[in-house]
Formats: C-alpha cells, sequence, structure tokens
C-alpha cells in the first residue's frame, strides 16, 4: 500500500511547480550518472579485454620456470609427464637471454627468445606478424622475427636486409669478461616483424632455440622456461597446484595472472577508482532528492495527519517517502541504465565513437557490457538514494500536523 501512496504523490499535481521541478532535476541527475557509469564501465572493460587479450597473446596459460637461477633442467621423461598431465594442451621450451643486435652502425639490447616448433600453438604471436613471415630457422641457419620497436631501433626491414645482422650474446666460457672474448657473435637473417604490444615490441626478437643453446652453451635437458597451454583457461589454478607438486619446489609454476600480477592489479584498481569518481554524481543526486522529498513532506502534511489520524504509526510514514525515493531512483536509474545500453548496443555494432590518432591498434572506443556491472550500478543507485530517502522521511514521521493548518 505504501509504494502506491509513493507513486501518486510521483504522478499527482502539487500545488507548487518547484516541487516538479527539483523532482525531475534529481530524476535527471539519478540518470546521468547510472548511464555514466555503464558507459564508462563498459569502455574500460573493453579496454581491459582488449590489452589482455594482447597479452594472451604472448603470455601463456601457465609458465614453468626455475625457482631460483636462469635455468631449469627437465628430462624427456618429466616433459613427457607435463605434456600427459590432463588438462595440458601443449607446451613449449624456451630458451630467453639478454643480448646485442647490430645492424652496421645501429644497434638495440635486445631480449632473444628461443623456442621451438610448438610455439605457434601456445603463442598467438604468429598471428601478429606485420611485415615478412613467421621463420625462426634451424640451429645452424637462425631467423629472427622481430619487434616492431627494435626493427625500427636497427633500422631493419624483413626480406629487405642487403646485410645479415649480427646478434651477440654471452659467452659462458669467457675468462676475460672486459673484451669482446666475453661475447659470442653470430650472423642472422630477418624473417619478419610483429607488432603486438609496446611492452613486448620494444624488447623480443624471436628464433630457435637449438641456436640459443647453441650459443650459450647449454645442455639438451637445460631450458629457461617451458610455457604450457591449456584446454581451459578456468583450469588455470587446478593444473598449476597439480604440476608444481609433480616438478617439486626447485620450480615456479604461475598463471597468467600470476606472471602479470601487476597489470592486472592495476586495471582493477583503475577501474574501482572509476566507480567511486562517477559514484560522485549519484552523491550529487542524493541532495536534489532530499530537498524534492522534504519539500513534498510539507506539500503533503494534511495528508500525513488524516493518515496518522486513521492509525498509520510513524513506521507507516516514513516508509511512504521511503518508497518515494524508491521510485525517483527506479524512474531515474532504469532510464538512465536504458539509455546506456542503446548507447553501448550502437557502439559495438556501427564504432560510432572513434579514437583520436593512428597508432592505435583499433580506431574506435571498445565497449563490453558486464552484468556484474549492470548489479553494482543498480544496488549503488538504490542504496544513495534510499539512504537520501531515509532523511526526510524521518522527519515525516516524527512531526504532527493539524488538520487546522
Amino acid at each position: 500500500m505504501t509504494i502506491l501512496f509513493a507513486w501518486r504523490y510521483f504522478v499527482g499535481k502539487k500545488t507548487t511547480n518547484a516541487i516538479n521541478l527539483i523532482a525531475w532535476i534529481s530524476i535527471l541527475a539519478i540518470a546521468v550518472g547510472a548511464a555514466a557509469l555503464i558507459l564508462v564501465l563498459s569502455v574500460f572493460n573493453g579496454f581491459e579485454d582488449l590489452v589482455k587479450g594482447l597479452y594472451a597473446d604472448f603470455y601463456t596459460d601457465v609458465r614453468i620456470a626455475p625457482a631460483k637461477g636462469k635455468f631449469i633442467t627437465l628430462t624427456p621423461k618429466q616433459l613427457q609427464q607435463i605434456k600427459g598431465t590432463s588438462g595440458v594442451k601443449q607446451l613449449c621450451t624456451i630458451v630467453e637471454e639478454k643480448a646485442v643486435l647490430v645492424n652496421n652502425e645501429y644497434q638495440s639490447i635486445i631480449y632473444l627468445k628461443g623456442v621451438d616448433s610448438n610455439y605457434t600453438t601456445v603463442s598467438g604471436l604468429a598471428h601478429h606478424i606485420k611485415n615478412g613471415r613467421y621463420s625462426i630457422g634451424q640451429a645452424d641457419k637462425p631467423e629472427l622475427i622481430l619487434g616492431g620497436g627494435i626493427e625500427n631501433a636497427v633500422g631493419s626491414v624483413a626480406g629487405m636486409n642487403l646485410n645479415q645482422l649480427t646478434v651477440y650474446l654471452p659467452n659462458v666460457k669467457a675468462t676475460n669478461f672486459s673484451g669482446l672474448d666475453a661475447l659470442n657473435s653470430y650472423n642472422v637473417d630477418v624473417s619478419g616483424s610483429f607488432n603486438l604490444q609496446q611492452d613486448f615490441d620494444n624488447k623480443y626478437a624471436i628464433t630457435n632455440i637449438g641456436f640459443v643453446k647453441f650459443m650459450l652453451d647449454l645442455n639438451e635437458d637445460q631450458y629457461s622456461a617451458v610455457e604450457v597451454a591449456l584446454n581451459s583457461t578456468e583450469q588455470s589454478e587446478q593444473l598449476k597446484s597439480t604440476l608444481q607438486n609433480l616438478l617439486g619446489k626447485d620450480f615456479r609454476v604461475e598463471t597468467r595472472y600470476q606472471q602479470n600480477q601487476s597489470l592486472y592489479t592495476v586495471m582493477q584498481v583503475e577501474k574501482w577508482v572509476i566507480y567511486a569518481i562517477l559514484s560522485l554524481i549519484l552523491v550529487v543526486a542524493a541532495f536534489n532528492m532530499i530537498g524534492a522529498l522534504t519539500m513534498l513532506v510539507l506539500e503533503k502534511q494534511k495528508d500525513i495527519a488524516v493518515l496518522k489520524s486513521m492509525g498509520a504509526d510513524e513506521s507507516y510514514i516514513q516508509r511512504i517517502f521511503l518508497n518515494e525515493g524508491f521510485v525517483l531512483s527506479v524512474v531515474g536509474g532504469g532510464s538512465g541504465i536504458f539509455i546506456a545500453i542503446i548507447i553501448c548496443a550502437l557502439q559495438i555494432k556501427y564504432k560510432l565513437v572513434k579514437l583520436s590518432g593512428s597508432s592505435f591498434i583499433i580506431d574506435y572506443y571498445p565497449v563490453k557490457m558486464v552484468p556484474t556491472d549492470f548489479l553494482m550500478v543498480i544496488s549503488t543507485v538504490m542504496f544513495i538514494s534510499l539512504l537520501a530517502a531515509w532523511i526526510p522521511s524521518k522527519k515525516a514521521s516524527k512531526q504532527q500536523f493539524s488538520l487546522k493548518s
């Protein structure tokens, strides 16, 4: 019954137009706040998915690395045990070392990543080749796939270099570390280049694992890491524990989240900060609602007096004006969310709002609507609105009005 009173007070004619004006201003403010929260969170989700997708094409589902030192030793039997673990799709052995890449007068410090033939199965890097082709060569005839930033730094273009590039790696057998004897060098060809993400484009060059092992004088069973692709990413935590128990404490097993924990943490913190800042719009709307409901209480003095004379207690009167706040929040919040859904749907389908500049992977704002965001926004709107309505509703229930006034 109290909700019917609240709805009648909302749609009914008031003696003072200012009450209607303030009520609609509060509804508009709630609608703008709710729409802004949904739109910004959806765009943030879009960018978050884009960034995670780019990192997912380089970092695998699970990575096995040494707990201490630079290298691990894994026998063929251990590798077969890892591959045979339920839920494991494929694995790739890795040897990685810092190197210097030289092209005549140009040079750049790089991370040379040697991979085996399974790398295209566990990584999506091959889908981001911008020049040339994906080819890592053989141990005696290596080829490099350069990050786009490294390609520019050394003045190289895949398939168009007149001379081979020279790669310098540490000489682990050197006795004199002050001269050129401290480095091993080898001439290599560039087969292609990739554009994935600046962190990778300016850092990594990919080649075959046999070449890097030869340059570093590693044993057949020595690796920097093993990258593992899973049948389902939802099993990553479970398989991490399984592989950790299988391999022991000398190995560090990490999921994709743990490999990029700082990135994911920053993105989550940014999202909560954005949510908190935009919620201030709803706080402003709450002050408008307090004003509108306070004026409505004064408008309905006689109604309150009649209801009390008919036996309505203070809690009943309070519920009427709390429900009035609920009506305002539903109309305002519902309208804002509906408008936000339409805008998001149009952006997803037609890419209406473009990104400025031409250096982005995409040229439009990505949007992803997540149900939990809608629940969070609805809960926020309701909480702030009902909290704002509680103040005038409490006063209305406590005050005594006379029918003679």
